[in-house]
């Protein structure tokens, strides 16, 4: 069971022109409704949810469907953009979580091998608590989904399906 008061969601890259991306070992479509799912359980018990999202450095405009999926931005949400794979480097994500008194980080996005692992090794090394949510991450290749999920992920944290996500009542 996980405090809602010390724990947050971070959702990677869940953007239209990333979602639409020929992934696997599920679509970004699918990946996508699974963090919506996710992120109204957090909403719903008052757990901060953090919407990453990645712009390119160094060009003048970033390509279409650079923003956030319409509608899975809520008010109150953390939004991070990052020019980096991860999440941590030079956007004042950790200061923020640490406001909050977040200890524990919920992963789930695209792509499970890139932005979702790089943020993770760094929140590691940060010392958060780690849990990542299989079934709500893809990649470009199956293969680079499960070593992630098999190899990396348990050697940093808790690798669980959404249905394992649960939050403590107040």
């Amino acid at each position: 069971m996980l405090d809602p008061q010390r724990t947050a969601l971070i959702l990677i890259d869940l953007m239209d022109r990333i979602v639409a991306l020929p992934l696997e070992p599920r679509t970004g479509t699918h990946v996508l409704a699974t963090a919506e799912e996710l992120a109204h359980t957090f909403r719903g018990a008052g757990a901060p949810v953090v919407l990453v999202r990645v712009e390119r450095p160094s060009v003048a405009e970033q390509p279409p469907g650079s923003d956030l999926v319409a509608g899975l931005a809520r008010d109150g949400d953390l939004e991070v953009v990052k020019h980096t794979l991860g999440a941590f480097q030079g956007t004042g994500l950790h200061e923020r979580l640490r406001e909050r008194g977040v200890t524990t980080l919920v992963f789930a996005g695209i792509a499970t091998n890139l932005g979702v692992e790089s943020t993770a090794r760094a929140a590691a090394d940060l010392g958060y608590g780690l849990v990542f949510v299989e079934d709500a991450m893809a990649a470009f290749t199956a293969a680079e989904h499960e070593a992630s999920v098999r190899l990396d992920f348990p050697r940093l944290g808790t690798v669980v399906t959404a249905a394992d996500v649960r939050l403590a009542a107040d």
